[in-house]
């Protein structure tokens, strides 16, 4: 069945729901996970504009992505799975894309990610990374949605 599970985390809700199914997955499998969060540059240049500071913000976001994964490792430890963790620097580019060539280059064959289900305006205006993965996955993805109305 699977033997390696990418599981993108941000710290939100919904992503704490994908990493729980992922690790109810990896249990019966026997998968490992492969715990990843990115920070982008992204929200970096947006915020630049208001006169912060540029490399204190990026290491707060790198040190927030380390805790995030070294949280999420030991969640799935506790649950007797093994993972691996990785926080990546994106610079330009989209989240997706970068999910997407991870889970090719590290040889996962499963990618389980949260989605928010968004529609219409807040869809457009925010978009979705878990449909962009859908559309450029080589390999399967399992997108649990959050439990809240999709509005």
């Amino acid at each position: 069945m699977y033997q390696r599970i990418l599981v993108p985390i941000d710290g939100s809700e919904t992503s704490e729901r994908g990493l729980m199914e992922a690790i109810r997955l990896a249990q019966v499998t026997k998968s490992t996970l492969r715990l990843l969060n990115f920070t982008s540059d992204f929200a970096l240049m947006v915020e630049m504009s208001g006169g912060i500071d540029f490399e204190q913000y990026r290491e707060g976001l790198n040190q927030f992505g380390k805790n995030l994964v070294d949280k999420s490792s030991k969640l799935a430890a506790e649950h007797g799975v093994v993972s691996e963790t990785l926080v990546h620097e994106l610079r330009g580019g989209r989240v997706a894309q970068a999910i997407v060539d991870d889970a090719r280059e590290s040889r996962c064959d499963l990618i389980v990610m949260g989605s928010h289900g968004r529609r219409g305006f807040n869809r457009a205006v925010l978009g979705s990374d878990a449909e962009a993965v859908l559309r450029a996955s080589s390999v399967p993805v399992l997108v649990v949605r959050d439990t809240a109305p999709a509005g």
